[in-house]
Formats: structure tokens, sequence, C-alpha cells
């Protein structure tokens, strides 16, 4: 019944929608953090477990003072009891003043949740994965145990899942199709100290699950109680968002690497340094005969496999699995045969959130769910039909990486990926830019996650001096070979960008180039290795700490010192060693007060 009304939920909004025209370009960002609590005395950071309480104070606020604008941000619930999603409250729009209102839009948002968590002591964190989920220690407050309903060795994870009917439903869904609970092992960081060979010592001695010299995680939640950072952007119509869709594809795994965030889990130091893969794993419900048959190739979290314009399928050198009966109905009721494939691609796929008594709906009034089906297939793009009935354009959204430490960095991203996008759609005159067969972008998924892979890895990309020659010669090149060129050989995306804002010429504003410089260069020094990425700045502390034993253990004391010193450093009262620049402090006196 779901996928059956969802298939026509979707050509009806494709009908009403596939020749709309001329639409403005608006984006916006989405954040998600985790309130973390401090106890001073006890030297413990722990997740706070407070959504409950704390998102109907934001949105009684939002409500109450002035409803949808730019200053007034919208909150969402997230997966873990821990986390708070923002986003600003309408789009922001074509002008540059817009790029330069973002990281002050970033920071009320924080400071929002800072004065209603109504706890001097709870302060939300932009964290990507917070280092001791699962020890045998107190890591909530409230502290919560696991119950006998409790599968995971570690998690209580009914206590830290949302009551939001959407995750515990995804949660329950994930292990129900595939039969049993992940089963996940990350390489352990093997440190001076550390025993070789490595055993989790926090897995009882009998249990078989665990390999050696790896950590043991074993629950949906150490997956999507992860954070990150996503940004969306319309197109002017169907067409662009295709072209957009297809020339992001490379860019995916770079932009991963370029903002890893993630080398701790269970309070162990990992051999990675990204949380894509184990998102993978934690979400991944097909069953055994799926897999073995390869009907289905894939978790439901992973890359993307299909380019969408006819010019990009040439780089689409991996086979597409899809679903017949969906792609028939597409076909036939006229939409072309490639973007009928990618929809039925996400129904080889069951849906994962079912509300029995919302199964009735008017399909061409909701899309709830085709919704069903889309919004639970997390591939790092996603392409988004408008809604029904309103005059939204289609749009594409960036997924792949991983939230930073400071409002400052996540601006920064973002602009990034929106003035690159924009620079795709200028500048390349609607061609598939610097494509990349599929195996290779998959190929470059895998390096990205490598400890340090920023500046130790090389990736796959093409070779084309500008993404307008379109030729397809590919080689392997470092992170900053990518951004910031190689001279006449390879522009780069930060030449690419630079052209497109030379372009510009009487648009910009005396001084609003300037003000961009400065968040395009946190971007080109993190690429070129002057700059830490948030994972290596966290390997960093934690084995300069006084109290590390170079063992791979993040203690209790160590987290806590380690968070203490991130909520320091994002209100520009540290060193950040190397983080980010060195006039951090200022402009994070400056901007946003």
């Amino acid at each position: 019944h779901i996928k059956d009304h969802g298939i026509t939920q979707l050509l009806n909004v494709w009908k009403t929608s596939k020749d709309r025209r001329s639409l403005p370009f608006k984006w916006g960002e989405e954040i998600e953090c985790m309130v973390i609590a401090f106890n001073d005395q006890e030297k413990n950071a722990k997740l706070a477990l407070c959504q409950e309480e704390l998102l109907p104070r934001l949105k009684k606020y939002v409500s109450e003072h002035g409803g949808q604008s730019r200053t007034m941000p919208s909150f969402q619930s997230e997966y873990g009891r821990y986390m708070i999603e923002s986003t600003p409250g309408i789009p922001y729009g074509n002008a540059i003043s817009d790029l330069l209102n973002v990281e002050t839009n970033m920071r009320q948002r924080r400071t929002l949740i800072s004065q209603l968590v109504n706890k001097p002591t709870h302060v939300p964190v932009t964290l990507t994965v917070y280092p001791r989920v699962g020890v045998p220690d107190v890591f909530t407050e409230p502290h919560r145990v696991r119950t006998t309903e409790d599968t995971s060795l570690f998690l209580p994870e009914e206590a830290v899942t949302s009551t939001d009917p959407k995750y515990t439903t995804i949660a329950q869904g994930v292990d129900a199709r595939r039969g049993h609970k992940p089963i996940i092992n990350l390489p352990v960081f093997r440190d001076t100290n550390t025993p070789q060979p490595f055993r989790d010592p926090t897995v009882p001695p009998e249990s078989t699950e665990v390999l050696l010299d790896h950590i043991l995680l074993d629950a949906v939640s150490f997956g999507p109680g992860c954070c990150c950072l996503q940004v969306t952007m319309q197109a002017a119509d169907i067409e662009e968002a295709r072209f957009l869709y297809d020339s992001l594809i490379p860019i995916t795994p770079i932009m991963l690497a370029l903002t890893a965030a993630s080398p701790a889990y269970k309070g162990f130091l990992s051999d990675v340094d990204c949380r894509w893969e184990l998102l993978s794993k934690c979400v991944d419900d097909r069953t055994k005969e799926e897999q073995k048959y390869y009907r289905i190739p894939d978790s439901r979290w992973s890359h993307v496999r299909w380019y969408l314009t006819e010019e990009g399928q040439k780089y689409s050198d991996v086979k597409l699995v899809y679903d017949e009966t969906a792609y028939g109905r597409l076909a036939e009721a006229g939409m072309d045969d490639i973007l009928a494939k990618h929809f039925a691609n996400l129904y080889i796929r069951e849906p994962l959130v079912v509300y029995p008594d919302r199964m009735e709906q008017d399909d061409k009034r909701s899309n709830e769910h085709f919704e069903s089906i889309q919004s639970s297939v997390w591939q790092t793009l996603r392409f988004k039909p408008p809604q029904p009935n309103c005059d939204m354009g289609w749009r594409v959204e960036f997924r792949s990486m991983e939230v930073q430490l400071t409002d400052f960095e996540n601006a920064a991203f973002a602009i990034f990926i929106v003035l690159l996008s924009r620079a795709f759609m200028k500048l390349c005159g609607g061609r598939t830019t610097w494509g990349l067969p599929i195996s290779m972008v998959e190929e470059n998924m895998r390096r990205a996650q490598e400890r340090d892979a920023a500046r130790s890895q090389k990736f796959l990309f093409n070779t084309s001096a500008t993404p307008e020659l379109g030729r397809d010669t590919y080689g392997e090149m470092t992170m900053d070979e990518i951004v910031n060129g190689k001279g006449n050989d390879f522009e780069g995306l930060m030449g690419l960008i630079r052209r497109y804002l030379d372009s510009l010429g009487a648009e910009d504003v005396v001084g609003e180039r300037r003000e961009l410089e400065v968040y395009l260069d946190l971007v080109s020094k993190r690429a070129e290795g002057s700059l830490k990425t948030t994972a290596t700045w966290i390997r960093d502390f934690v084995r300069s700490h006084s109290q590390y034993k170079h063992d791979s253990v993040i203690s209790r004391e160590i987290n806590y010192d380690m968070l203490k010193t991130v909520n320091s450093i994002e209100k520009g009262e540290k060193d950040s060693d190397g983080l980010l620049p060195s006039s951090y402090p200022l402009r994070r006196a400056s901007v946003g007060r």
C-alpha cells in the first residue's frame, strides 16, 4: 500500500512541477548538535537526555517571538534523546550578503539552545560523535542502565533514543528486517602501549562477536546518534537540479575527508576518522537473502550509484538495481528512463516508518508515503522533488559532511558547497563537471575514512584543467591539489569558486569578497594541511593529555577536559592548537554578538 501510493504521490508531484522554470536559487543548512552535561566535581562530561523537555521550549519560543523569519530559526528532534536539529527559519537567497549571515544565524541558534536548556551545566556542542557513548561508566544525565529489553551489550538503547515515533520505529524496523542487532568492529588505533593484540575489554570473555584489534559496537543508535552538517539547494528547474546533482557526486568523498571529525568510539581511539561506514552498517536492514543474491547491493546508508543526466550516464559504471514494478509505472507515465531508474532504485527498499493510523492519504495533497521511502534511504546526495501544492522547486541535498566544533567552521563549509554549486551552474553551461566514474567515487569514499586522509591520502579525480573542458582523464591527486589546484594544470575547486566570484563584477559589494575569503581560507588551509581536521585535533588532544597512557583509552577525565576545551575554543576563550586560524578569538568576539 505505502509503496504503491508513494509512486502515485511522486508522479503527481512530478507532473505538476516538471515544467517549472526560472525559480530563484534558495538554500539552507541543517546542523545537529548534542547537549553535554558537565559535572565539574566528578570531572565527567555526559550526554544530557533532555530533548523531550528542551524541544517544546524551543518551539514555544519560536512561536512567540516572530514565527518564520531568518533570525527566528526552526528546531526539530533528532535520533538521540541528547540531540537537537536546527535550520534557518526561511531559506537563504542568492545574494552574497546571505552567505555572510550564515555564521551569525548558526550562532544565534546555539545561543538560543544554551538559554532555553535552563541549566548552566548543560551546553550544546556541535560534536559528530560523543567519544564515550556505551562505556561501562556513567555517560548520560540522568544516568540510564540497560534493561532486559536491550539487546546491546553496551547501550540502554531505548533510553538514549528520541521518543519521536519516527526514530523508535527506525531502530525497531532495522533490527526486525535483518533479524539481529548490528555487529560492527572498528579497528582500534594502535598506540605505543595498546595491548598486542588488543581485545576490547568491555566485551564479555565468552563473546565471539568481537575481532582482535577492534572496537565492538552493537546497536543501531551508535550510528544515527552521530551529528552532521547538511546543505540543501533549490535549482531553477529540474534539469539544472539534475546537473547540479551530477556535478556534486565526485565532491562527496572529498568533503567527507575534509570535514572528518569521528576518531573515537566507546572510550577508545579508533583507526578511522569518519562515521560513514559505521552508519552504513548500523542501519543496514538487508536480510541474508537480499545480501546473498545481490538483490540489494548496499545499505540504506551509502554513496550514490547513478548519475541523473544523459551526459553523466557514461560515468554510471556500477550496476544499478531497481524495482521493476516501480520503474514500469514511472516510465509508463512518461518519466524519462534515467530518472525513472533513480527513483525505482529507492523502491528496492521496504518502508521503515509505518503509522497504521495514517495509511489513507490524499495522494494529490500528500507525499507522506513517497517520503517514507525516500527519507529512509540515506545517501551522500538526495534528489528532492517539491512538496505537493506549493511553488517549491527541485532540490539537491549534500549529505556527506561531518559537523564541526564551531559555527565559523560549519558556516565555512556550507558556504564553500554553495559557492561551488553556484560556480558549476553559472560557468559550466550544464555540462557534467569533472565527472568521475561511480566505481572511483566508491573507492574515494573508502579512502576518505582512513586516519588523517585529508593529509595522507590521494584521491581519484578528473584531471581536466577546468571543468568546462570535459575531458575524461583521471589521476590521483592530494586534497591540496583538488581543492587549491596545481597551477595551470588544474585550477582546483577553489580556483573555480574564485573565478565565479570574479564573474559577479558589479554584483559584488565592497568588503563582501574580503569577508568571504575568510571562510574560503579556512577550507583552503584544511586542504593544504596547515590547519587540522577535527578528527586530527581530537586525536592529538587525547594523545597529549597528561592522563593518557598511550593505550588508546579515552578516560572520563580526558573526555571531560577535551569537551571543556572544545567549549572554550568555540567561545574564543582558548587557543585551538592548530584547528582554527589565530584570528578566530577576535572574530568570535565580534560576529553574532
